[in-house]
């Protein structure tokens, strides 16, 4: 086993970051913006686009490729078993003015190693297979991780029939208009799922800080997110006197200050983002009438972001009575904190020591779709270095020397997964 991933005469590692930052330039032109960042959303062109690409990738390299009934595109090299599947990927969306690592990087990762085992070590025992997840951010539409509650059968039609993105675009007239229709929800979902391994950028500084190129990670946060609707009044701007406002932005940014105040005061590992807001009617010369801001609050106990929300709720009430405006909570995601399976994770704390990778046990503080197959599969993660810890931004950056590294742990641990009895 040490000699799995050590000999230069089968795989060159220095060829292998160059081939992986390549691939990531490659798959980022889909969706690269006009400031340099790649915004590739659910069901766009742009998204559409990319899973074309992907998939003739996948065949180039001798995989069965073939999409679901919602888009997710998996890779297959069929085992001597078919019956069982080895599992790896990561999610092929974006965030608007994303970077070039989060999410694709475990697809190529995935691609990469699945190709170096299919060309070294021959057929395997079980199937492995690598899978673009459709979709994982929710930044399109208010309804994260699509792709994965899909494969393991948790998702439902309900929640998204009647959703719309922010340009008013309904779910299901994108998911159309894609190509795409809804999973048959009377089948049970697959059982021939007995591992899930997903490689991801860290998104923090944890690994950076610590000089470890690898993170074998044994836990995910929970998350809430929410998106609060202020309804005031919008009157002319020059006529209403100050008094005599309804305005939802001067409400909107009480609430606002006092929530990530409070979040402030009780200190790590609990953290508060408001990511996105509109106003209306937008307008210079208006009093605005409605603002539509989003939260996103994460935490390593479940009881804390419980108490959270339980404060946010009351301070948001209390603000809208304040300043006489009607306010909405819809609480869209709630995701409990995962812990990875403990065997997968052993495995890979044990491959990371033969094959002398410089490793660090850690939780994760980002959502990933391994919480989501953690419900019913074995599932663990991987993580390499994010530089200064920047994420969903175009300027976040791996070394490719890391890139290797994780690839390198990722080959050990599928190849146990896959290959031995």
């Amino acid at each position: 086993m040490h000699d799995l991933i050590q000999s230069r005469e089968e795989l060159d590692f220095e060829s292998l970051a160059t081939e992986i930052t390549e691939r990531l330039r490659w798959l980022g032109g889909f969706g690269r913006d006009s400031t340099g960042g790649v915004s590739r959303l659910l069901y766009s062109e742009e998204w559409d686009a990319a899973q074309l690409a992907l998939k003739d990738w996948m065949e180039t390299e001798g995989f069965v490729a073939r999409y679901d009934e919602i888009g997710n595109l998996s890779g297959i090299v069929e085992g001597t078993d078919t019956s069982e599947t080895i599992l790896t990927g990561s999610h092929i969306d974006t965030v608007t003015n994303g970077g070039l690592y989060d999410g694709q990087f475990g697809i190529v990762a995935g691609i990469l190693a699945i190709k170096y085992l299919k060309k070294y070590h021959g057929q395997p025992i079980r199937n492995l297979e690598i899978v673009s997840l459709a979709e994982e951010e929710g930044s399109r539409f208010p309804y994260a991780f699509w792709g994965s509650k899909n494969i393991v059968g948790t998702a439902n039609r309900k929640d998204v029939e009647m959703i719309k993105d922010f340009n008013g675009i309904p779910f299901v007239k994108a998911m159309n208009e894609s190509g795409y229709t809804f999973r048959d929800e009377t089948k049970a979902p697959r059982q021939d799922l007995k591992a899930f391994v997903e490689i991801h950028v860290e998104q923090g500084n944890v690994l950076e800080t610590e000089k470890k190129s690898v993170g074998v990670v044994h836990s995910i946060v929970g998350q809430r997110r929410f998106t609060i609707e202020v309804t005031g009044e919008a009157n002319h701007a020059g006529t209403t006197p100050m008094g005599y406002r309804k305005d939802a932005v001067y409400a909107a940014s009480h609430m606002i200050y006092d929530l990530i105040s409070l979040a402030k005061r009780l200190g790590d590992p609990l953290v508060m983002t408001v990511g996105k807001m509109e106003v209306s009617p937008n307008i210079v010369n208006v009093v605005p009438g409605k603002v539509i801001f989003t939260v996103d609050v994460r935490h390593t106990d479940k009881k804390a972001i419980v108490q959270f929300t339980e404060m946010l709720t009351k301070n948001i009430n209390d603000k809208s009575n304040e300043h006489a405006v009607q306010t909405s909570i819809d609480m869209w995601l709630d995701a409990d904190p995962v812990p990875m399976d403990t065997k997968i994770v052993e495995i890979i704390e044990n491959q990371c020591k033969k094959n002398d990778l410089n490793y660090k046990l850690m939780h994760s503080g980002a959502g990933h779709d391994a919480q989501i197959f953690a419900e019913t599969v074995p599932t663990a993660m991987l993580f390499v270095p994010s530089r200064d810890g920047i994420s969903h931004n175009p300027a976040e950056y791996t070394e490719p020397a890391d890139l290797a590294e994780g690839v390198k742990a990722l080959i050990a641990t599928l190849y146990e997964l896959a290959y031995l009895e």
